[in-house]
């Protein structure tokens, strides 16, 4: 027998698991055999206790049991935080290439659900060796849920987790796997939802932990949990952590983080291999979505949307042509589909590849740049209503594979922007200049004229002009944006129209105007009263535009 040899296999792996390893509480005996033989074997002929054949026979045979125990997939020891006994390495940071499916969304207590485990990606190696596969409780995600049954022997097998028999599947030794499928059995004391959650390692080194899967929802039972979403399975999903290092962020309020703020509307996307990671994230009685567009006006647009039906969200993928009803696509495009829902939060992942079959007509390709919208509103029987707020539009055209960016954004177009200014400079300072000009500034600058008038007349017609020339264009500006009337404006298209009307008036009563000195000059009396009754009706208009401006945080942005 060649001691050197054997020494040495069991020094480079003394009781470690190319998958799981766990050396302080497997076979302990075998352990302290292990660093015997170490220890020992370079002076194995100056201590003749060791020579004897039997026991060292003995000593390796236990030992090499120990170094396969893991590699059999016997990791009950990991049944609690799912993660390898590695000691040396940390899970690896990298997105996951692999793929977690269940066939059905909902199910009753003693429904079996099919969990497929597969490769996502064929970049680097196309396989892995070990897996643990466990239900957990989506609303307390520390208890373990239901029972398992086997597809395939061959590859994998039960464990008792949480003293429950079959509460878990793993490996049966560290061949190469490209899928691996189990049944779920629902108990009869099943909470309202129940999520999927994988462990997979390739080798010592390469392991993902507690990678998050498709949650199921039971038939007839409302989703609810905390107010403040409690920690995801994942440290990177629905988190603002990794916004512009390792994936691009758009969020409102700027800054906010999905994972503690109910009010954070977040949107992020990833490149992962061939396809793109997007997670979707905020409060809304029926759907948040968003779209990929050419450009900032609505129309002609790539929409993904997450309907809440009830206890359940639908993942679908829809197209806009113009400002209509989104069409929803008849064709499945999107995979690793997972939601959740609570209080009121709408959360929702999915992946979807780059580049999709020439029959996706209205699919865009995501190697592209696009301005990217969020919205959200009500829903009805599956069915949108028109979005509540207005549309959170990215500031540039973001690339969808490109490095990761912290985006922003801002839920009033430029041109609103250029409305809200011009108004907002009109009616809250010329015409208030203009007015007091004319009422208390005429025995100032007695004996001083420009271009042939009286100081203060000048400056109160160039006031009142500028106010009218700014009210007039900021009255056209929202019919550039819209293209046309907008029905459901309310009451502040109307009221505009009012103040336009009364503002043009003023020019026109102008010309009747007798001089400026007349000492029954009753048109410029008239004039100070007819301003006095529009800046009142803007007044109106103003507090009815500052409401809604108000509401959807972008006054000047």
């Amino acid at each position: 027998m060649n001691y050197g040899h054997e020494v040495k296999f069991c020094s480079a792996n003394p009781c470690f698991l190319e998958v799981y390893h766990a050396p302080t509480t497997c076979f302990s005996n075998a352990w302290i055999a292990c660093q015997i033989i170490n220890g020992f074997a370079v002076n194995i002929y100056s201590f003749q206790v060791l020579m004897n054949m039997r026991i060292v026979l003995l000593l390796l045979s236990v030992c090499s049991e120990t170094v396969f125990c893991f590699s059999r997939g016997k990791v009950e020891v990991a049944c609690g935080d799912m993660t390898p006994q590695h000691g040396v390495s940390d899970p690896s940071t990298k997105d996951p290439p692999f793929n977690i499916k269940a066939d059905k969304s909902q199910f009753s207590p003693g429904d079996e659900i099919k969990v497929t485990l597969s490769m996502a990606s064929s970049e680097g190696k196309h396989y892995f060796k070990g897996f643990l596969i466990e239900a957990r409780n989506a609303g307390d995600l520390n208890e373990i849920v239901g029972s398992f049954k086997l597809i395939s022997p061959d590859i994998s097998q039960l464990l008792k987790c949480d003293n429950k028999e079959g509460s878990a599947v793993s490996h049966t030794s560290d061949s190469h796997k490209t899928e691996v499928q189990v049944i779920w059995v629902a108990p009869s004391d099943s909470p309202s939802s129940v999520q999927f959650l994988v462990t997979v390692a390739r080798g010592y080194k390469e392991f993902w932990v507690k990678i998050p899967g498709p949650v199921v929802s039971q038939n007839g039972i409302q989703t609810t949990t905390s107010t403040i979403l409690s920690r995801l399975v994942s440290q990177t999903m629905f988190t603002s952590e990794g916004c512009g290092s390792s994936k691009s962020c758009l969020r409102d309020p700027v800054g906010c983080d999905p994972q503690n703020d109910t009010a954070c509307h977040f949107l992020s996307f990833s490149a992962l291999g061939s396809s793109v990671m997007f997670e979707l994230s905020g409060s809304a009685e029926g759907y948040v979505s968003f779209a990929l567009s050419q450009d900032k006006w609505m129309g002609n647009d790539d929409v993904y949307l997450c309907i809440r039906d009830t206890n359940r969200v639908d993942i679908k993928a829809a197209y806009v042509s113009g400002r209509t009803h989104p069409i929803i696509s008849s064709q499945n495009i999107l995979k690793d589909t997972a939601w959740r829902l609570s209080d009121g939060v709408i959360q929702c992942s999915f992946r979807r590849d780059i580049h999709l079959p020439p029959e996706n007509l209205n699919r865009f390709n995501l190697d592209q740049k696009y301005y990217l919208f969020m919205a959200h509103g009500r829903a009805e029987d599956g069915r949108t209503h028109r979005h509540d707020r207005q549309p959170l539009i990215s500031t540039y055209r973001a690339a969808i594979t490109g490095p990761p960016e912290d985006l922003t954004g801002s839920r009033s177009p430029l041109l609103i922007k250029y409305h809200d200014v011009h108004a907002w400079i009109a009616w809250t300072s010329t015409v208030s200049a203009g007015v007091i000009m004319a009422r208390y500034f005429k025995p100032d600058w007695p004996e001083r004229n420009i271009l042939g008038q009286k100081v203060w007349f000048q400056l109160h017609r160039m006031l009142m002009t500028i106010t009218v020339l700014l009210t007039l264009v900021g009255f056209v500006l929202p019919f550039m944006y819209r293209g046309g009337w907008s029905k459901r404006a309310g009451i502040h298209p109307y009221l505009g129209c009012v103040v336009i009307a009364l503002a043009v008036i003023q020019p026109v009563m102008a010309l009747f105007r007798p001089e400026p000195d007349h000492i029954h000059n009753t048109a410029v009396q008239n004039e100070l009263l007819a301003y006095n009754a529009i800046f009142t009706m803007y007044c109106i208009l103003f507090s009815n535009h500052f409401f809604s401006v108000y509401y959807t945080s972008n006054l000047l942005h």
